[in-house]
């Protein structure tokens, strides 16, 4: 499968909805808990092991970051939440920072929301969901470091992710994701396409 993505390249990092690039074209951003995974999957997808910087401290994203795919594409990393060990304060600042870009910026077409299949659907997790639901946004759940579980494990993970989205009426689609093993990719690629021939 042909990798568009493969081109990504680092144009921006912005404090604040204000301080982003101009509001045209498409954004499709990425979203999770600050141990979720977000980076790999990022650098897994565009095929660049530095593009979005991975941390052993979870939290070190703190502000949203954008990256270029071609004239009309962005993709844009948001601040990890829920883990990082930062004072409460901050936390609010960055929820409210979240908060703006999903419900305020019209090239917002679509939330990629990254779980650990190991402890999907937190409270963090939910609250995104809402958010980006909230927003209009197209939303799909990659089940990240799904390598680390036994299969039938990972089977019955994503079954149950599936049906506590339908119990909860929230449209979204998911799959099991693993960057080290590259596993999902393609899937993840697909969405994509299809959000940008949508949009």
């Amino acid at each position: 499968m042909k990798n568009p993505y493969a081109k990504a390249y680092f144009i921006q990092s912005a404090p604040t909805l204000a301080k982003c690039p101009p509001d045209e074209g498409i954004e499709i951003a990425f979203a999770g808990r600050s141990n979720a995974g977000k980076s790999s999957a990022l650098n897994t997808l565009t095929q660049q092991k530095n593009l979005a910087r991975t941390s052993k401290t979870p939290g070190r994203t703190q502000l949203i970051n954008f990256f270029r795919v071609d004239d009309e594409l962005k993709l844009v990393d948001l601040p990890g939440y829920g883990f990082a060990k930062v004072p409460l304060e901050l936390k609010k600042k960055w929820q409210h920072h979240l908060a703006h870009y999903l419900e305020a910026r019209q090239a917002l077409v679509g939330l990629i929301l990254l779980m650990d299949s190991r402890h999907p659907l937190t409270e963090y997790d939910e609250q995104m969901l809402n958010m980006a639901e909230a927003a209009g946004l197209r939303i799909h759940i990659l089940l990240t470091k799904a390598d680390k579980l036994k299969p039938s494990v990972a089977t019955r993970t994503l079954q149950a992710v599936q049906n506590a989205l339908e119990a909860g009426q929230l449209e979204a689609t998911v799959q099991l994701f693993s960057a080290t093993k590259r596993q999902g990719i393609e899937g993840l690629i697909e969405i994509l396409n299809l959000w940008r021939e949508e949009a």
